[in-house]
């Protein structure tokens, strides 16, 4: 992830969905309150939500969505979104 790069915002714990669009203001640098020195942190800027919350079952039932990185690994915070899946995510997003 670089500045300016729009992102997806996932709510990881409660209701594990997309709710909204996000824009990096600052790339991956050392997470200031990681102790051990491991993580990262990246900073982002709302954009805007999206119309219909996009939820962990929806993204897993959609077969085009085999090979996305939260299907296979659904507890990381950051994976890589290719521009078929952005699509195809924003798509189900403006769902009603």
């Amino acid at each position: 992830m670089k500045a300016g790069d729009l992102c997806f915002f996932y709510h990881s714990n409660e209701g594990k969905e997309i709710v909204g669009i996000a824009k990096v203001l600052k790339a991956a640098y050392p997470d200031p309150t990681d102790k051990a020195g491991k993580a990262v942190a990246v900073e982002v800027a709302a954009v805007e939500p999206v119309k219909q919350p996009v939820t962990l079952a929806a993204i897993k039932a959609d077969p085009r969505l085999k090979d996305f990185g939260l299907v296979r690994q659904s507890r990381l915070s950051v994976v890589p979104v290719n521009d078929e899946q952005w699509k195809l995510i924003l798509k189900m997003s403006a769902a009603k």
